[in-house]
């Protein structure tokens, strides 16, 4: 960052000049390395126009902000539509400017911290506020599905329809995940509650694989939206992939266990 300061000597001890289009030298100080260099100034004071002349000096200098004495309001608008920061009303050495626009800009870059950390805490409370509002409703509908699962649902039906036989079971599987629907979340629900009511896990995760691809209840829609070929034809080979996508998912399963274990 570079600051144009008008002054009336080539020195960081020359004071500030009074007017900004009086100036016998512009120092264009780096405001991190500290160096600087000491421009002449080459305006006719006496000459109309040599405020735009100030400012043509300055900005072809590459400087960000300017601090002077005074400027005349024309100027400082120009400034501004240059992107040129302009602070007038100073007094003292260019060396004593240079030391407090340092102090004033550290406080105010450690306020602007400050209030862009409370900013962040704020937001990131909102937003985990909207979110949690959002999974209210699943997370209940979680627990009453749990509900109702055990509920209605009791264990001798599961002995009765999942034998253990690895294709039946999946097959079973197969078919609940293809006519139930609801949020997928709903599907890992399930298949816990089949896998602690000792159902095979071959039959739990072709009712996953089915619950999240095929879709009876939705095949009217899906037939409407995006015809009536596409849909049958997409969820007959989800529910013939179904029982042999998760037959080896699960063997792939076992043999990864027993080969980390």
């Amino acid at each position: 960052m570079k600051i144009a300061v008008s002054a009336d000597g080539a020195t960081l001890d020359a004071q500030v000049a009074l007017r900004l289009s009086t100036a016998k030298y512009f120092l264009i100080v780096d405001i991190e390395s500290g160096e600087f260099e000491a421009v002449p100034s080459s305006i006719n004071r006496h000459q109309r126009g040599a405020g735009v002349q100030t400012i043509a000096t300055v900005i072809s200098r590459g400087a960000d902000v300017i601090i002077t004495g005074y400027c005349g309001p024309g100027i400082v608008d120009q400034l501004k539509e240059n992107g040129i920061e302009m602070l007038t009303g100073i007094k003292g050495t260019v060396k004593d400017t240079l030391t407090h626009y340092r102090t004033a800009a550290a406080d105010q870059g450690r306020a602007l911290s400050r209030e862009n950390g409370r900013n962040a805490i704020t937001h990131a409370i909102k937003n985990s506020a909207r979110q949690f509002a959002s999974l209210l409703p699943v997370l209940l509908g979680v627990v009453l599905l749990i509900g109702l699962f055990n509920t209605f649902v009791p264990n001798a039906f599961l002995v009765s329809v999942f034998s253990g036989n690895t294709v039946l079971d999946s097959l079973w599987g197969t078919c609940f995940g293809s006519v139930l629907a609801g949020n997928p979340m709903n599907s890992y629900i399930i298949g816990g509650e089949l896998l602690k009511n000792g159902i095979s896990l071959f039959a739990v995760t072709a009712f996953i694989v089915s619950w999240v691809t095929v879709g009876l209840v939705q095949l009217p829609a899906e037939m409407t939206a995006l015809g009536k070929k596409f849909a049958l034809l997409r969820n007959g080979l989800c529910f013939v992939m179904a029982i042999p996508v998760a037959i080896l998912t699960v063997l792939i399963v076992n043999i990864a266990g027993r080969w980390i274990s």
